[in-house]
Parts: C-alpha cells; sequence; structure tokens
C-alpha cells in the first residue's frame, strides 16, 4: 500500500483504465497557411511543419498503451528471415586489426577516468590504439551457447541483441593498415576487422588540423530491429545510436582522445561520405502507404545517422564546416570496394518507418559552427565504492540483465554516486546549474541536456521507497514542476550530496507501478531501482526542428549507457526496457499533451544468472569460429 507523508502520496496503480492521452492542440499543431513567406528562413520554417508533424506522428502512433494494447509488429518471429547480424562488404580489402588480452596493462582505472582531466595521457593514433578504440566500444565481448542455439554479445548493447548500428571509420594513413594513404573502411566486429571502401587522398579531404584525430560514422538498418520490433523500431535504432556514442567516447577516453559530434553536417553529407550510393539498394519510385510483406532488397540499407571526431584532448580544435561539406561532395569520385551481404530472403515494410526517416533527415547547419565544451570531472562521493577496475573490464564485462533477483540492495551513497554520473555538467561551482554537456560521455553531444529520469526507489538502503526525479538540466526545473502533479513533495531526500538535483515526489512502495507500467515486467520492480528518462519533447521539436526527434533518443541511449557501466562498476547490472505504456506512465507523473515524453526505460539492481548458458572468448582463436 502506497505510505502517505503530508499531503504528498505515490499514486496508486491505474485505480481506473487510463485514457490514452492524445497530442495537444497548439499553434505547433496547426498547419502554417496563413504564414508569410518573405525570406529563405521562413521557408525553412514552412517546410518545417510538415516534418514536426510526422515525427509527432510516428511518436504517437507507436506508443504502447495499458488499455488500448501495443504499437503495431509481427505476430510472431519469422525465424526463417532473421536478419544476419553481421554487415559485410564481400569482395572488400580485410584490414585486420589487433586482438588484444581481457586484462589489460594499456587500459586505466574506471574511476580515475571521471576524476582526471585529461582522463588518460593522449596516445597517438596507430594501429593499435585503433585496435584498441574499437575493441572497447564496439567488438564482440563473448558468445553465448545453450543447447542448439549460439549467439553473439557485443560490447554496445542493442535492443534484443538485434544490433541495427554499423560503424565506419576515416583516418589518415597508418603504417601496417594503409601506409600511404587515409582511408575509409566499415568495421567488422565479428572478426575484429577494417573492411575496406576506398583510399581517399590527403587532398581531397584533408582532416582537421589536430594530430592524431580521425572520423568514425554511424549508420542504422532499420530492418535488423524491424524484424523483431516493427513500427517501434525506429525508436530502438536510435537508442542503441546513443549506446554506441557513448561506448565510442568512453574508450576514446581511455585513450587521452575527446569525441565531438560533428553536427553541422547534414543528412545528405554523411550519405556521400560513406558511399551509400554505392553500397546501398535503390528504392522503388513508388512505395507502399502500408506495412507490407515482401521481398524489399532496399530495406538492407543503411541509414546515416552521425560524424563523430575523436582527437587528443587539450587541443583547439578547429572545423570549417563549408570546406568539409565540399572536400565530401568530391567523394563520388572515389573507387569504391565492397558489396553488402544480403541479411534476409524476405522482408516486412513498416511505412511509417521509412516515411518518418525521411522527415527527419538532418539539413546542414554550417553557420552554427564547431566548438568543444571544456572538461567538467564527475562528482565522486568515496572512490572505494569502486572495484580497482579497468575501463577494459568493465565495457567488455558490461551485460543486459535478463532477471533481478528481488534481494539486492544498495547503500544509499552507491546510488548517488551513480546518479551523480548521469549528470551532464559534472561537478558545478556555487550558483551553477547542470544542463551543458560536459562531463564524459555527454559531452561528445552538442545541444544542452533535455532529457531528465523519473526513478522508482524499490531496494535502497536509508533511503524511503518512492517516486523520485533527477532534473538533468535546471533550467527545466520550473516547466517540470508546473507540469506534473501539484501534490508532489519536490523536497532533497536524505543524505543527498549538494550538486545533485535529486528530488523525492512522494513516497511509497511503487512495485507495482513500475512493474505495470513497463509492458507488466518483473524486471522493472525486482532490482534497486528502475526508471523512465522523461524528455522536454515539443519545444526541442519547436525550437531546432524534426530532426532532434531522433537526436533525444541518442541522448537516452548515451544516458543508458553510463548507468549500465556505473552498475557494473559497483558489482551490480542493469538493462534497457525499450517496452513500456507511454502515456501511462505520464499519468504517473501527471504529465499531459506532448510537452514532455517518457522516451526509454531502464532497471539497475542484482542480476539473476542464467547457469544453462554457457559462456565463450569472443574471438577463440584463428580458423575458430564461434
Amino acid at each position: 500500500m502506497p505510505l502517505l507523508h503530508h499531503s504528498s502520496r505515490l499514486p496508486s496503480p491505474f485505480p481506473s483504465p487510463p485514457r490514452l492521452v492524445r497530442p495537444a492542440t497548439s499553434a505547433m499543431h496547426s498547419q502554417p497557411s496563413s504564414f508569410p513567406i518573405k525570406t529563405e528562413e521562413d521557408r525553412d520554417k514552412v517546410d518545417a511543419e510538415p516534418k514536426r508533424q510526422q515525427a509527432i506522428r510516428y511518436h504517437s502512433q507507436t506508443k504502447h498503451s495499458l488499455s488500448s494494447g501495443y504499437a503495431r509488429g509481427p505476430r510472431g518471429l519469422d525465424w526463417a528471415n532473421q536478419p544476419n547480424p553481421f554487415l559485410r562488404f564481400l569482395s572488400s580489402p580485410l584490414l585486420p586489426l589487433l586482438h588484444l588480452p581481457p586484462q589489460p596493462d594499456d587500459s586505466p582505472s574506471y574511476c580515475s577516468l571521471f576524476s582526471s582531466s585529461p582522463p588518460a595521457p593522449p596516445q597517438p593514433l596507430s594501429h593499435s590504439t585503433l585496435s584498441r578504440l574499437l575493441y572497447d566500444s564496439l567488438s564482440l565481448s563473448a558468445w553465448k551457447t545453450t543447447g542448439l542455439s549460439t549467439w553473439s554479445l557485443r560490447v554496445n548493447p542493442s535492443s534484443g541483441n538485434l544490433h541495427p548500428t554499423e560503424a565506419h571509420v576515416f583516418s589518415p594513413p597508418l603504417r601496417s593498415l594503409s601506409d600511404d594513404l587515409s582511408f575509409l573502411a566499415h568495421y567488422s566486429p565479428k572478426d575484429h576487422s577494417l573492411e575496406l571502401r576506398a583510399h581517399v587522398t590527403p587532398d581531397l579531404l584533408p582532416l582537421p588540423d589536430a594530430p592524431s584525430s580521425l572520423l568514425l560514422a554511424l549508420s542504422s538498418i532499420f530492418w535488423r530491429e524491424a524484424w523483431k520490433y516493427g513500427e517501434r523500431a525506429f525508436r530502438y535504432c536510435n537508442h542503441d545510436v546513443g549506446h554506441a556514442i557513448a561506448a565510442v567516447a568512453i574508450a576514446a577516453a581511455a585513450l587521452g582522445w575527446d569525441t565531438r559530434l560533428l553536427d553541422g553536417l547534414g543528412h545528405d553529407d554523411l550519405h556521400r561520405f560513406l558511399g551509400l550510393d554505392y553500397a546501398n539498394r535503390s528504392p522503388p519510385t513508388e512505395l507502399p502507404d502500408r506495412p507490407a510483406r515482401g521481398r524489399f532488397p532496399w530495406i538492407e540499407s543503411q541509414h546515416p545517422d552521425c560524424l563523430l571526431i575523436l582527437f587528443p584532448f587539450g587541443n583547439q580544435l578547429s572545423v570549417d564546416y563549408q570546406r568539409l561539406r565540399a572536400a565530401i561532395f568530391g567523394f563520388s569520385s572515389l573507387r569504391w570496394m565492397g558489396t553488402p551481404n544480403t541479411l534476409s530472403k524476405d522482408h516486412i515494410y513498416w511505412d511509417v518507418i521509412y516515411r518518418t526517416a525521411d522527415a527527419v533527415k538532418k539539413p546542414p547547419t554550417v553557420a552554427e559552427g564547431f566548438s568543444v565544451n571544456p572538461l567538467h570531472p564527475n562528482g565522486l562521493i568515496l572512490e572505494n565504492l569502486y572495484k580497482n577496475i579497468s575501463v577494459r573490464e568493465v565495457v567488455r564485462k558490461r551485460r543486459s540483465a535478463v532477471d533481478m533477483d528481488r534481494v539486492h540492495i544498495i547503500d544509499r551513497e552507491t546510488f548517488y554516486q551513480i546518479l551523480l554520473r548521469c549528470l551532464p555538467s559534472g561537478n558545478l561551482g556555487p550558483g551553477e546549474k547542470q544542463g551543458k554537456q560536459l562531463a564524459l560521455p555527454f559531452r561528445a553531444l552538442t545541444w544542452d541536456a533535455e532529457v531528465h529520469a523519473a526513478l522508482f526507489v524499490h531496494r535502497i538502503k536509508d533511503l524511503p521507497q518512492g517516486l523520485y526525479f533527477l532534473v538533468r538540466n535546471e533550467d527545466h526545473f520550473g516547466g517540470l514542476k508546473m507540469a506534473m502533479r501539484p501534490e508532489f513533495e519536490w523536497a532533497k531526500p536524505e543524505g543527498c550530496p549538494d550538486g545533485l538535483p535529486l528530488y523525492r515526489l512522494a513516497r511509497g512502495n511503487c512495485e507495482t507501478i513500475a512493474k505495470q507500467t513497463s509492458c507488466h515486467q518483473d524486471i522493472a520492480s525486482d532490482g534497486c531501482f528502475s526508471l523512465g528518462m522523461v524528455a522536454r519533447f515539443e519545444l526541442a521539436l519547436l525550437e531546432k526542428n524534426a530532426w532532434m526527434y531522433p537526436r533525444l533518443f541518442w541522448e537516452t541511449g548515451v544516458l543508458g549507457q553510463m548507468l549500465y557501466l556505473e552498475a557494473h562498476a559497483v558489482g551490480i547490472s542493469a538493462t534497457g526496457i525499450g517496452c513500456y505504456f507511454d502515456d501511462d506512465v505520464h499519468k504517473v507523473l501527471g504529465l499531459k499533451g506532448m510537452e514532455f515524453q517518457s522516451l526509454y526505460h531502464f532497471t539497475v539492481g542484482g542480476p539473476v544468472v542464467d547457469q544453462r548458458i554457457m559462456s565463450l572468448p569472443a574471438y577463440p582463436g584463428p580458423g575458430i569460429d564461434a
């Protein structure tokens, strides 16, 4: 039973069937038919409105509801057409990377990564350091087997372990890989190697003026995720992009390298940069306007997501976006190598995914320029909360828990420490507010924090059970408080460190609510705590544009990656939860309309290990394919 505390109590779990909240009617949703068009900027605003509408329609259409059911997806899994989890470029020359020991001498301690400036001494870019970067961020972490089934796990997590995210590296010449020319290559995690896509002369694309800098692009194959999850897959693909960004940023920091999105580039720039005119299969001129089953080879194409630049901490990096775009335009003259393998025999075309992906394509925004935020360390309560464990050991041992044990209890200080590491700005001086992305790994992102966390506290020593809220951008505090239930406390909990904007909303046992809102999954109630990531939604899309929609999910993925790493560093586990009842979560918080939206759930606690599953090494040895 919920416990009363002054005038605030935890809302009971849905005493009557909740009403599905539809997007509020506002100026944002109306057609701008009478908007006066005087300048090119005015034209952009008019063109942007239908794209925002499409992003909002997609988001509303793909909500799960306790009363109305689930978003559209396959009624069963077509195992015969499960996509191959490994994209390969057939006939592409292979550039082998170095295989590294799991117990490293070359990886800094996990705790020091967030308290030192720079996090580690900058290493020169080489065959060895490029191998370390990819090994500690995007490679295989293990093979698992039980009965007749064998499957791989990766360092970067993915919804359903489906891995729609692909990575591509652009590097200057490296001894023993490409001695004379810069190269662009696709990363193949199955054998930890690079598949050469093109050689690039320095005059065509000189890297920004910084030693040991390189570019890393991420792309998504929506079909890999849609095979299992249907229309909601576009959300999950963008969660995975965020996880991959954070995984790369953490591995880069262990090498003394900073990571930053090159977000002044547009979708078409990234498409040319990756040579997708040559790698992708072209869709037909007319597409079905509803879901369809059949042979659609172009569904296996890559969608370019983002381009990251990696460079040594402390470098005053300068990027001329106009010059960079002009250079990328010349990539059409390159000799592209390799043909992508076929992933499935047949497909299901979920029309709303591709309409939305088209609507949220980012245009170039070169006027915003390029800048690097100052590095802020994260807050630290007690260093002995962490085991003496290296970055590599944490990232490569990370697993998604399948069940929680309902027994494990963590100390209040451990809980607070995990949340301190989830703050975008890290340590701040008196009077400063959280919001700017200054700390690892959030500093890779180019916008101020838009994502907060509503926490269901279950088993934390010396902290009452109840509903709590972490405000990650304190400029949003007033709007959040006004939008949520008026009876909430907004009280600082006992022993909460200064600088941690955590508030108790209501006391009470919230296990039933946590489970019920997360699609009745026990794992949401059986851990130490679970949470829903709540983003400032409507205004973010209005202020920036429809292309901000996937970026909100990227931010939740970056935050989720920190929860994974923190959980493993203190000796427990975590799991991302993509299945939840969207508007029923909003009902618990009192949120209405589209001002704030829940975009991702997570649970942290003591894992239950399935002893029937055997673990095998990620890379067993030459000539051995697990």
